[in-house]
């Protein structure tokens, strides 16, 4: 999928570190800013509104659009799940201690996310009640987390090379990936059914079907670091955190990278907006808009 045209939003200066992106209810696109202790919305027509939480060292790292109508993120650094309402009414709940990172709206009408240093997967009401449930791993690292076709959640185990399924009865299957080091951590739900993951370690972009049957993608420079990735226009868009680049891939594997104005912008999270284009959070102080041409 070729890319037409982008623009690039500044949303902070480059010490806040935008992270993750999200699109929101309300048409608009959210994000974190992991170094700054802030999450921000951005309009389609560039207006930037950023909130402040009630700690600048809390670590607010992935978002996500909840159940309720606001948007829920976590706090890596002082464990607790974060709540902004679309008009920008800013909350948080006590989890156990573990450094919440990833974090998906279940079908259950609950949050579920990962626990990064207790192995453990945790789901959050929207009222708040916790429960966690522990993987049989240890020293895996869950990293991010999504919502599957097959009615479960969908995680990447960074250290533990494994993709992980947790059903919404706690209980877990455990995905070992066929590339030594593949360190995976980005995973999203593709729209021909299967789930992709960025392979941040082996430099590639991985797909496993609902049933456990996995392939892997091996991306042109190896050293890239693909961090984040989501459906779009054509298959699934990744981030190359290394090279600051976008990368798209097609569900037969098909490969095509798009440069970004400087290789050290490094891209972190992406997401479709609602305009059909891709947004990415790059650590510089901007969101950057890719418009998707037709396919090839």
């Amino acid at each position: 999928m070729p890319v037409v045209s982008t623009r690039r939003f500044a949303v902070s200066d480059e010490k806040a570190g935008p992270y993750a992106t999200t699109t929101g209810p309300d048409g608009a696109l959210w994000f974190t800013l992991v170094h700054a202790g802030q999450v921000g919305r951005l309009s389609l027509d560039g207006r930037v509104e950023l909130y402040r939480l009630d700690s600048a060292d809390c670590g607010p790292a992935l978002i996500t659009a909840g159940p309720d109508g606001a948007l829920w993120f976590t706090r890596s650094r002082d464990h607790r799940i974060g709540r902004v309402t679309v008009d920008g009414e800013v909350s948080s709940f006590t989890v156990p201690e573990g450094g919440p990172f990833g974090i998906a709206s279940g079908p259950d009408g609950a949050l579920w996310f990962t626990q990064m240093h207790t192995d453990r997967i945790g789901r959050i009401t929207i009222d708040g009640r916790v429960t966690e449930h522990p993987l049989p791993l240890t020293g895996a690292f869950p990293s991010m987390i999504t919502s599957g076709p097959d009615g479960a959640l969908w995680f990447t185990l960074n250290r533990a090379n494994a993709v992980g399924r947790i059903d919404l009865d706690g209980n877990t299957e455990i995905h070992p990936l066929p590339t030594e080091g593949a360190a995976p951590v980005g995973i999203a739900c593709g729209g021909d059914g299967a789930l992709w993951f960025a392979e941040i370690g082996a430099g590639g972009i991985g797909r496993i079907t609902v049933d456990g049957r996995i392939e892997e993608f091996p991306l042109p420079d190896r050293a890239c670091r693909p961090h984040a990735i989501t459906a779009g226009a054509g298959g699934c868009w990744f981030t190359e955190w290394a090279t600051g680049r976008i990368g798209s891939i097609t569900p037969d594997g098909r490969v095509r990278e798009h440069d970004l104005p400087s290789r050290s912008c490094e891209p972190h999270g992406i997401t479709a907006g609602p305009d059909g284009a891709l947004y990415a959070a790059l650590e510089i102080g901007e969101i950057v808009r890719l418009e998707p041409g037709p396919a090839v």
